[in-house]
């Protein structure tokens, strides 16, 4: 175990050695591939040509540009943050727009080196934007509504103008693919609901004068009223007519109960006169009887019997009908009996017109709240043609507004892009990095230098350390002399 232990580190000892041993036999080659590297790599870093970027951000604000406003109701709706952003990255890298930038600044400004030599397959022009929107980067700020606009060139104050100009050109198109053009439409459409509206008032005002149609809730409850209490008064009318009605009955039975209660008055001269001729009417027809049985019907002396019967009946009615008269006249039972039935009679025949006005009344009633349903319906169909026409012009005339507003922001350049900051003429090149280029091939080349001493060695068929000697002999090393005494 402590023999194992003791060779460890005497293995570790001579790997170490190994490697040195390595890195100092292929020392020539180490130096000169890591002075060739880094000698390219400052050659690359001091003669490439500097770029240069210029930076601008801009703020998109999520406002009238993005509301949705439809042409009938107020229903309003916001696309979401990342498809607004999305939507102005694709403005902001459009064809047109950058063929505007490179035609404004002139291609041999931009990229000279297409002018001096113009590709074959395209012209100096589309070159120019192809390599454009290559050097251009445009992208949005995560969760932000900030976009940022770079540009990469050989020149620095190229870059700035390039970056300034296209955020200008791009504000403008903002305006013009967002302004509102449907302004004389809207006006007109304005124009036309407004008309409508008047008329459909106008109507309801012409309406309501030829019906004296004023507040149709409060007509409609006052016939209700009058309707219910002249129903009310003609059932009180209809059971007071039945109580006279009876009444009158009752009057009229008792009056001839009166008359035929012979009780009720006291005889008098005229009445015995009465009772003589009744007896003697009698005796005349016991004597016309008993004539009969002995002569005919012709006889005069019947027919003289027969003749003053005739005159005693006839004076005896005379008589009865004086006298009943008389009774009735005489008679204070019959006479209040009689003023009873006058009264009532009266006041019968009165309950009984009265009925017949209230019913009349109760029919007009009826007529005038039938009427005012058929004018309620027409007069609701109005208004309703009255709110659809308003509602449609207040609709256009915030639409009408909102576009008028719309057009005094664009004719202002009043766009919902703002620039935060524009782009200044970079000091310092983006490319090359001296320091960092210096120090990566300071590492590449020493990496590089090892990489290659190693794989000579491995694929050499030397051997230059003990430990190759022992593992490719098979035998153990007694004693190692170094390569240099032995020149």
């Amino acid at each position: 175990m402590n023999s194992k232990m003791e060779r460890l580190p005497q293995q570790e000892s001579g790997c170490f050695r190994d490697v040195l041993a390595i890195l100092f036999k292929h020392q020539r080659t180490l130096v000169i591939v890591f002075g060739l590297t880094v000698t390219t790599v400052l050659l690359a870093t001091f003669i490439v040509s500097p770029t240069y970027e210029a930076r601008s951000s801009l703020l998109v604000k999520f406002g009238r540009d993005y509301t949705y406003h439809p042409e009938v109701g107020f229903m309003r709706d916001l696309i979401s943050q990342e498809e607004v952003i999305n939507s102005e990255i694709e403005i902001l890298r459009s064809q047109d727009l950058l063929e505007k930038v490179v035609n404004t600044l002139a291609v041999e400004n931009i990229y000279p080196d297409i002018v001096k030599n113009p590709p074959k397959d395209m012209t100096p022009l589309e070159a120019a934007v192809i390599k454009f929107q290559k050097n251009l980067t445009v992208e949005g700020i995560k969760k932000s509504n900030v976009i940022q606009v770079s540009f990469r060139n050989e020149y620095p104050d190229i870059t700035a103008k390039v970056v300034n100009l296209l955020t200008e050109l791009y504000r403008e198109k903002h305006l013009r693919m967002f302004s509102d053009t449907n302004s004389s439409f809207l006006e007109n459409a304005l124009a036309s609901y407004n008309q409508k509206l008047r008329t459909s008032e106008t109507n309801i005002e012409t309406f309501k004068q030829a019906h004296q149609v004023y507040s149709l809730d409060e007509q409609k409850s006052l016939l209700l009223r009058q309707r219910m209490e002249l129903d009310t008064s003609l059932k009180n009318t209809r059971v007071q007519i039945n109580s006279l009605q009876q009444r009158f009955s009752s009057l009229k039975d008792q009056s001839r109960v009166i008359v035929a209660d012979k009780s009720l008055y006291t005889l008098t001269d005229r009445d015995k006169i009465v009772v003589e001729a009744k007896a003697k009417l009698l005796g005349l027809q016991i004597e016309e009887q008993e004539l009969l049985t002995k002569y005919k019907a012709d006889n005069p002396l019947v027919m003289k019997i027969r003749s003053e019967l005739e005159l005693v009946t006839r004076f005896l009615k005379e008589q009865e009908v004086e006298i009943m008269t008389k009774v009735k006249s005489g008679n204070v039972l019959y006479q209040e009996a009689e003023k009873q039935i006058i009264v009532t009679e009266a006041d019968l025949s009165s309950q009984q017109a009265k009925a017949a006005i209230l019913e009349q009344q109760l029919d007009v009633a009826d007529s005038e709240l039938k009427n005012l349903a058929l004018q309620e319906k027409e007069l609701t169909s109005l208004k309703r043609d009255r709110d659809a026409n308003e509602k449609n012009y207040k609709t256009y005339l915030d639409k009408f507004e909102e576009a008028k507003l719309t057009d005094e922001m664009n004719r202002q350049k009043m766009a919902s892009v703002t620039v935060i900051n524009p782009a200044n003429i970079p000091v310092k090149p983006i490319k090359p990095k001296k320091a960092l280029n210096i120090i990566l091939g300071i590492i590449f080349g020493m990496v590089t230098g090892v990489s290659l001493a190693f794989l000579r060695e491995y694929t050499s068929q030397g051997i230059s350390t003990p430990t190759q000697a022992e593992k490719r002999l098979g035998l153990k090393v007694i004693a190692s002399i170094p390569y240099k005494y032995l020149k």
